[in-house]
């Protein structure tokens, strides 16, 4: 069971109906969503390689923002009135963000400030980094002590070390919305969820030898 389960683990979500006839033929129905699957469920996929922009934005504004867009919607709109030749080699730019949200009544701006000074505001921002080469848009969702969350349109939600974090962090500009009433959804329980800590301490009861060793010897043995 423990190994079907495995596998199920790693298929798309449906439901799992099992029946204990020992106990008078009673059924049950366990709902299975992939992990792969629950990191994309707060974070939107970007669809082309130079559309981590539209699909960050489309995380900001659907997620945190209570502003349902697709990235389709954002990536149409903001090609059609940016600099396409520009667009299709380097992707898009913090300032086809920018015009985007103005013509939606959002104010915007990229702020070159520390990272606690976003966490004090709880707000979530939109920032450059740079991976294996890769640079591109990723939406800073939460912040827990030392971890940083992140909605990767390429990867979907994950946590980083704040430091591994501020190692790919390129040109040190939050993009953020800013001067609107209301809170956005910041640092939110759900997302963490799927980016849960390794308690590795836990792991061994180290009070004691007896159960991590195996004795040469049995008891019947001296």
């Amino acid at each position: 069971m423990k190994g079907r389960l495995g596998v199920l683990a790693l298929l798309p979500a449906f439901a799992v109906q099992a029946a204990d006839f020992s106990a008078g033929g009673a059924s049950f129905v366990v709902p299975v969503t992939s992990l792969k699957e629950a990191r994309f469920r707060s974070t939107v996929r970007q669809q082309y390689d130079f559309s981590c922009g539209s699909a960050a934005l489309a995380t900001l504004l659907s997620y945190h923002y209570d502003f349902p867009v697709t990235e389709q919607e954002i990536f149409r709109e903001m090609f059609l009135r940016g600099d396409q030749p520009r667009i299709r080699r380097e992707g898009f730019s913090l300032l086809d963000m920018k015009r985007y949200l103005a013509a939606r009544g959002f104010t915007a701006d990229g702020f070159e400030q520390p990272l606690d000074k976003l966490a004090q505001a709880g707000l979530p921002a939109i920032v450059l980094v740079a991976e294996n080469g890769y640079r591109h848009f990723v939406v800073l969702k939460g912040m827990q002590g030392q971890r940083v969350l992140l909605g990767d349109p390429a990867g979907g939600t994950r946590a980083i070390s704040r430091q591994g974090f501020e190692a790919i962090w390129q040109n040190r500009l939050l993009f953020v919305i800013h001067s609107r009433p209301g809170k956005p959804r910041f640092n939110e329980l759900a997302d963490w969820r799927v980016a849960p800590q390794a308690l590795l301490a836990d792991g061994i009861v180290r009070d004691s030898l007896r159960d991590v060793t195996l004795p040469k010897l049995g008891g019947g043995d001296f």
